[in-house]
């Protein structure tokens, strides 16, 4: 198993790919075989005389692809699985919480599915974790569109008609894009506050020079993997109130709260957001999984009466996508390394291993994920 296929994203909205140029040039002196789909690279600037200098061939379609693999790559999960042949190893993000028919269809068809959002939150896993490699440039974006849409600048400045103050930011979520957004904000010379129910972040958001909002919620914490732990409603509604009187005080809320495989919880009110100033921000970058903001659209800008936009922050990497695919293709790269057996030229499936037992859905013509069997 070392002939991989690097798949051209079909979605309109994707500006990413999930190999470049260099990643692949080391794959090939490894020992593994490249076959890229033509056009794979456009939309960052890689042509494929780029990726045939790197040694990767060139397929004219996926199925020509397809046909020369037993490894595929790429962003998203696939329109169809036509033409991917048994015991093929699929790889790629695949939301796979909502896609449980799609997983069937992948047993039944008997490939190997892997989904890069379930590789485990470890250290030995943390180069291949593609959470954290798009969050952290998702968490910059946001920001930098925040400041694009804002009627005000950032920083403070001493002008001879006056003082401009620094626009107030609040960070809801200080994940890795959290983090990030804190980070960016910083740096453009806003005041930030910033808020998670983990308490244990606080020193991570004052290290970066923001102030941390406490709500008292009651027991709090995390999971194994770093993520938030689900809130009451009750947690949630004293949440609300707590970042009720912070909302109203600020020029720009960006919300990042997630529950991985879950919906989204809904953390700003239309009530809150009716008390906000006119000409605020707000960025949801949870609106693809339910919305941390009533009323977020994941279609569109929405301009409220009182003058607050919310702005629905989907996949906000895609803005970014040069950036973006090196990421992800070091993420890819790092899975592609870890699992090559040097001796035998060969990529070697170990079930018993941690990361694959993470992480691989499928094999053999079953769903054998824990998460997922008989469900």
């Amino acid at each position: 198993m070392n002939k991989v296929f690097l798949c051209r994203e079909t979605a309109a909205e994707e500006t990413r790919t999930a190999l470049v140029p260099p990643d692949i040039k080391t794959l090939t002196a490894m020992g593994y075989e490249v076959t890229v789909q033509s056009g794979a690279g456009v939309k960052i600037g890689y042509t494929d005389n780029d990726y045939s200098a790197a040694g990767a061939k060139i397929a004219g379609s996926a199925d020509e692809g397809y046909a020369l693999c037993d490894i595929i790559v790429r962003i998203n999960k696939p329109d169809s699985i036509g033409g991917i042949r048994e015991n093929t190893l699929h790889i790629s993000s695949f939301d796979v919480f909502n896609q449980r028919p799609a997983i069937k269809q992948f047993a039944d068809a008997g490939i190997k599915l892997v989904s890069l959002e379930m590789i485990p939150r470890t250290t030995l896993a943390q180069k291949m974790d593609i959470q954290s490699s798009q969050a952290s440039l998702a968490g910059y974006y946001a920001v930098i569109l925040a400041a694009s849409k804002l009627p005000e600048i950032f920083p403070m400045m001493m002008t001879p008609s006056g003082t401009i103050k620094p626009v107030r930011v609040f960070i809801i979520g200080v994940g890795v894009a959290g983090l990030q957004a804190i980070a960016t904000a910083k740096r453009l010379g806003a005041r930030v506050e910033a808020f998670d129910t983990r308490p244990v972040v606080e020193e991570q958001v004052k290290s970066l020079g923001a102030k941390f909002i406490k709500i008292d919620l009651g027991e709090m914490g995390q999971t194994e993997q770093g993520y938030a732990k689900e809130l009451t409603a009750e947690q949630i509604e004293l949440q609300r109130k707590g970042q009720a009187k912070v909302c109203s005080m600020s020029d720009v809320v960006i919300t990042t709260a997630k529950v991985f495989g879950r919906k989204a919880p809904l953390l700003l009110t239309k009530d809150m957001v009716s008390q906000m100033k006119g000409g605020s921000i707000i960025i949801d970058m949870a609106v693809k999984t339910g919305g941390n903001v009533e009323g977020s659209d994941p279609e569109k800008e929405v301009l409220l009466d009182n003058g607050v936009r919310i702005i629905g922050g989907d996949s906000l990497e895609r803005f970014i996508p040069k950036d973006a695919s090196n990421m992800f293709s070091g993420n890819i790269f790092a899975f592609l390394e870890h699992f090559w057996d040097a001796q035998e030229k060969t990529f070697k499936i170990n079930t018993e291993d941690e990361i694959l037992k993470g992480c691989l859905i499928t094999s053999d013509k079953k769903i054998i994920h824990k998460n997922f069997i008989d469900q």
